[in-house]
């Protein structure tokens, strides 16, 4: 049932777009026959609509890969640069979760690692919704900032990076091999706000997968056992990603694109001063409004970074 009715959802509306087209077609036979000209800011009005929920229903066309269709885990982690690095990943984690709310989506951290004052030095996230993986996944990478720091007393400009990973959260349907004896478990307590039982009980969890050295860690839940089971969700999607890259290794596209995404070499750029840009180097697309991008408007680099990794594969 889950499958029919996902393909329902993506068949339904172009079922739709194409009838909208045929009645627009209609109208503009008619106007021609009668040479009616009062009708063209109709039919004008109505092509760009139909332009724009072409565009929109396409986009899910380019995500044909496995697991494009789930929801995903969402890393962020600050570079180098103390406080001003730590910030910024804050600000990066903020502009996501806002971007899942304006999609609908569900988010549920997972784990997160506090710097001083509160700022973020990691953090996990749980994004669930239809595609919610197959449009994050471009932004895996290092994404910098530049601006005018507010912890330099001196008002300098500073740069500061901050690595975003995702990976897919796998349904059962995704078989993972993964062997007890592969894994080391720890256990420890809990940091941050969760009330007196989350931090003085051996609650948090985090696993090592030997052959590999991915580690995943959950914090979030006052069980253990939950814990557990979050952890556990994360590692098999981590290994899902990981065995997928180990098998596309080969293809010379793929190796230059993860040359593009290791520490130091950023897809893209927020700029706050002395002028105000967000681009993203792989797909050019950019925008001067960073305002509405750090209040999750990402869809411009989402968008672009589909049309050019499927460009990409049809060229190939």
């Amino acid at each position: 049932m889950t499958e029919i009715k996902a393909h329902k959802n993506r068949y339904e509306p172009w079922k739709t777009l194409v009838k909208e087209i045929d009645d627009l077609s209609v109208l503009w036979d008619l106007a021609m026959e009668a040479n009616d000209e009062s009708q063209t800011a109709e039919i004008e009005t109505g092509l760009a609509a139909l332009s724009a929920k072409y565009e929109k229903q396409n986009i899910f066309e380019l995500m044909p890969g496995e697991v494009d269709n789930s929801g995903c885990f969402l890393s962020v982690h600050s570079g180098a640069g103390g406080m001003e690095a730590c910030d910024w990943t804050g600000m990066l984690y903020r502009m996501y979760l806002r971007w899942a709310e304006r999609q609908g989506f569900s988010t549920e951290e997972e784990d997160r690692l506090e710097a001083e004052g509160g700022l973020i030095k990691s953090a996990i996230v749980k994004i669930d919704g239809p595609y919610a993986f197959g449009k994050l996944k471009g932004e895996c990478g290092v994404h910098r900032l530049v601006r005018i720091s507010p912890f330099d007393a001196n008002a300098r400009r500073h740069t500061s990076f901050a690595s975003v990973y995702v990976f897919p959260l796998l349904d059962d349907s995704i078989e993972v091999d993964i062997r007890p004896e592969d894994l080391r478990v720890d256990t420890y307590r809990s940091g941050g706000a969760g009330g007196q039982h989350i931090n003085k009980t051996d609650s948090a969890v985090r696993f090592t997968h030997l052959p590999t050295g991915i580690v995943t860690a959950c914090q979030s839940e006052r069980s253990q056992t939950m814990n557990r089971a979050t952890a556990m969700s994360m590692l098999r999607a981590k290994l899902y990603e990981h065995y997928r890259q180990e098998k596309e290794k080969e293809n010379a596209r793929f190796a230059q694109e993860k040359k593009d995404i290791s520490w130091g070499n950023q897809i893209r750029s927020y700029i706050f001063q002395p002028y105000t840009l967000a681009k993203d180097y792989r797909t050019k697309a950019e925008t001067g409004n960073i305002q509405s991008v750090m209040d999750g408007e990402i869809d411009l680099f989402i968008n672009g970074y589909l049309k050019f990794a499927w460009q990409g594969s049809a060229a190939l």
